[in-house]
């Protein structure tokens, strides 16, 4: 089994290129179509499947691998507080982009322009952003600790995601 560090890696990795990869669809012009109307089923399920991967990641951090290493190494309680609130950032984040994709609202509502596909490009910008600025910081401050864990300690599994297809 790979060290905790790996595995932390690997699943930023994954997320990195989830988000690389709904971007590029947008770039594309698959959340451009023409006439106006909601962007097409399967960009948008791609975009939502990320907003849950990302959401499950983060509460299962928050829920059990953060707690589990605040008792285990008082002095990270800096930093997991950091990480907190980068969380409930990103989760303000996640929840604008669901409201842009929701049926009957946003993007998902018959439009006369172009707007809303820009919302979205906007939000995603953002996210991106943070997301790489958590995960860089993340990665630099817990690797080692996670590392340091004894073997025998249970680690929660927050580090593997649904796949692209379970949204």
């Amino acid at each position: 089994m790979a060290a905790l560090s790996e595995q932390l890696v690997q699943v930023h990795r994954g997320l990195r290129e989830r988000l690389a990869s709904l971007r590029r669809d947008l770039a594309d012009g698959t959340g451009h179509p023409a006439g106006g109307t909601a962007i097409p089923d399967d960009l948008l399920g791609h975009c939502l499947g990320f907003c849950a991967a990302i959401h499950a990641h983060h509460t299962g951090e928050d829920e059990r691998l953060l707690p589990q290493l605040r008792a285990a190494m008082p002095e990270l309680a800096p930093v997991i507080d950091n990480l907190m609130e980068d969380h409930a950032l990103v989760s303000g984040i996640l929840r604008r982009i669901r409201e842009l994709l929701a049926p009957g609202h946003g993007l998902m509502a018959p439009r006369q322009d172009s707007a809303e596909p820009g919302m979205l490009v906007r939000e995603l910008d953002g996210l991106t952003a943070i997301l790489e600025s958590h995960f860089g910081y993340e990665e630099r401050r817990l690797s080692q600790a996670l590392d340091a864990l004894d073997p025998g300690t249970s680690i929660p599994d927050v580090f593997t995601l649904p796949s692209p297809l379970d949204g």
